[in-house]
């Protein structure tokens, strides 16, 4: 899960977005006023996913004023200006996550949260892919064996959200933050075929 700095204006955004890529993207130019999908993932450090760079990109202009994140969003290549309208994420609260948010779809959620440190504080199973060979094949695992747990609270109603994040990344701080990732499934048991919840996958965070 990787920290974000976000933009403090939108002259520091466009200098920092429109940097010329990866060195072996040589089509692209830096300070042409055009911001496409090798220059933002420069920034973001993500190769090759548009609904993570999307992430990236809204979480690092949320300092900013809506006139200047329409500035931003008006430089994007026409590719990456769909990829935005296609993966612009959910703000929401903790107590909204649940009724309002959706599966498969970038969010951004605010709250503090609180590491469930424990097996038995907590049950919960994911579908995780297993590769063997050529084939692909799918188990369910307790989603604390596979991610750091934490309950995401809202300030304003202690209304919790689930969140996790891989193992072996930095600990959230217990004070207010914004993490931004994807909605997944969660089930209860190893054999049940239907969801019994939700929970956002952490992929970043910044400081309230």
């Amino acid at each position: 899960m990787k920290r974000i700095d976000p933009f403090k204006n939108v002259s520091q955004a466009l200098k920092s977005l429109d940097n010329g890529g990866r060195f072996y993207n040589i089509l692209t130019k830096a300070d042409d006023g055009v911001i496409n999908k090798a220059e933002l993932g420069k920034v973001g450090g993500i190769f090759n996913d548009k609904q993570q760079m999307i992430l990236f990109l809204e979480m690092a202009m949320l300092k900013l004023s809506k006139s200047e994140k329409d500035i931003i969003i008006s430089k994007l290549e026409e590719e990456l200006q769909k990829a935005y309208r296609n993966y612009k994420p959910q703000a929401l609260l903790p107590s909204e996550a649940k009724s309002k948010g959706v599966i498969a779809s970038n969010a951004v959620i605010t709250g503090i949260p609180k590491l469930v440190d424990s097996k038995s504080d907590f049950n919960g199973f994911i579908m995780i892919p297993l590769m063997a060979g050529n084939v692909t094949a799918f188990s369910m695992v307790p989603i604390i064996d596979e991610y750091d747990v934490y309950e995401l609270r809202d300030e304003l109603t202690d209304d919790t959200f689930m969140i996790a994040h891989l193992k072996n990344e930095e600990t959230l701080p217990d004070k207010k933050v914004i993490i931004g990732g994807i909605l997944k499934e969660i089930k209860e048991s190893e054999i049940e075929t239907e969801a019994s919840g939700k929970f956002l996958e952490a992929i970043f965070h910044l400081d309230y």
